[in-house]
């Protein structure tokens, strides 16, 4: 990943919904460079979705809380079991 491809993501986590056309030239490239740069940041992984920022009282969230939790055991697999387990929760934000 190079100062560009950087210059790319920062953008795009201001404002996730620019053309092609507007990063392209926030970031210094034509538009061709530019989309093959962003293809290539999804399909590495560095980009792995575009999401909207919702406004919990407008879309009728009552409230909103920060949870911590203890897993019994610690290791990857146990931890992957729990995230398998809650990623399909739209009330989950963040795990």
């Amino acid at each position: 990943m190079d100062r560009t491809d950087k210059k790319i993501l920062a953008e795009l986590q201001l404002n996730g919904r620019l053309s092609i056309t507007e990063l392209a030239e926030k970031v210094g490239l034509s538009i061709s460079p530019c989309h093959r740069r962003v293809k290539a940041l999804e399909e590495s992984g560095a980009i792995k979705g575009y999401r909207a920022e919702l406004d919990p009282n407008l879309v009728g969230f009552e409230f909103s809380a920060i949870v911590f939790i203890t897993l019994k055991e610690g290791d990857k697999q146990a931890v992957e079991k729990f995230e398998n387990a809650v990623i399909d929760i739209p009330q989950i934000i963040q795990a």
